[in-house]
């Protein structure tokens, strides 16, 4: 991490004292270092910054209002967004508290699907545009690239999971591998939905929204429900959670899937796609550490061995 970088970021925050920030994460794919109040994030450096400027503007939408975490506006011409020195998009937001890793039972499975219900039911032709496209295939073909870059061959154990990986993704149709345009009109959709997705604001005890619009767009709307979808398949979700989730996204007038009876017709494919995406994710991690897979990344792994 640069120095320079996270300096920036600081002083974006305007904290001092006992509230200096602190680095909340430092990935590939963005930088974030939050203070007492204020989270200032930088994003990747690859980011399509006039892409981002039209999710900051939709997150800031009175429409949105209660659905997603606002950004903070700053000084600048594109009102939420600032550009650092290699050019990279730096953006402010409201400190939320999020999902408390270590108490599961307390997750918020149903205020999530209430939110996507709320988020899947904004007409993307009421927004500031052009709404681009949601990013959730293109992130799942970057996964498969990554983990094709991965010095696998390190462990002998992962070439075949490897193999099973690569029979789940080609046994998916093009628009979920990011080769073709999703079918249908589309709806608005986060395109990367999981419960370190969910903030309080304001803190402590305010009410639950979105954050992270990296990846917002029009897309195919079931993308959004496909995470907790492929642990369900995958075994890795209890199906009382599972059914808590659907149930209240289909009670919220969700509209990414029919109102009762069988979901997987809209949603096997996204499914199929995440567990794909995470299993790659998971076997570039395993290669890069020189380990074998743990219990949870078999399990994916075994998941896309049966797509295939």
């Amino acid at each position: 991490m640069s120095r320079a970088l996270i300096r920036r970021l600081a002083a974006l925050t305007e904290a001092s004292g006992p509230e200096d920030p602190v680095v909340l994460a430092d990935r590939p794919d963005g930088t974030v270092v939050g203070g007492a109040r204020t989270v200032a994030k930088a994003h990747a450096p690859d980011c399509d910054a006039a892409a981002l400027a039209v999710r900051l503007r939709i997150a800031a939408h009175p429409r949105l209002h209660g659905t997603l975490l606002p950004p903070l506006p700053v000084t600048g011409p594109d009102g939420y967004l600032l550009r650092y020195d290699d050019g990279r998009p730096l953006t402010r937001w409201p400190y939320g508290r999020p999902v408390a890793p270590d108490d599961p039972d307390a997750a918020p499975w149903e205020d999530a699907a209430r939110l996507l219900a709320r988020l899947h039911a904004v007409d993307p032709a009421t927004l500031p545009g052009p709404v681009p496209p949601m990013r959730g295939p293109a992130k799942a073909a970057r996964a498969l690239a990554r983990m094709r870059t991965a010095p696998a061959a390190a462990v002998p154990c992962l070439a075949a999971a490897a193999r099973a990986v690569e029979g789940g993704w080609a046994a998916l149709p093009p628009w979920a591998r990011d080769e073709a345009p999703a079918p249908g009109p589309g709806l608005l959709c986060h395109g990367d939905l999981h419960l370190g997705q969910l903030v309080r604001h304001p803190v402590p005890d305010g009410r639950w929204l979105l954050i992270d619009v990296d990846d917002l767009g029009v897309g195919e709307a079931g993308w959004d429900l496909a995470r907790p979808a492929a642990w369900f398949a995958s075994g890795l979700l209890a199906p009382e959670v599972w059914a808590r989730f659907l149930g209240a996204y289909r009670a919220a007038g969700g509209r990414a899937v029919r109102p009762d009876g069988d979901p997987w017709p809209e949603l096997d494919v996204p499914a199929r796609a995440l567990t794909v995406q995470t299993a790659a994710l998971s076997l570039a991690k395993a290669a890069q550490e020189g380990r074998p897979l743990d219990e949870v990344e078999t399990a994916l792994v075994d998941s896309c061995a049966r797509m295939a």
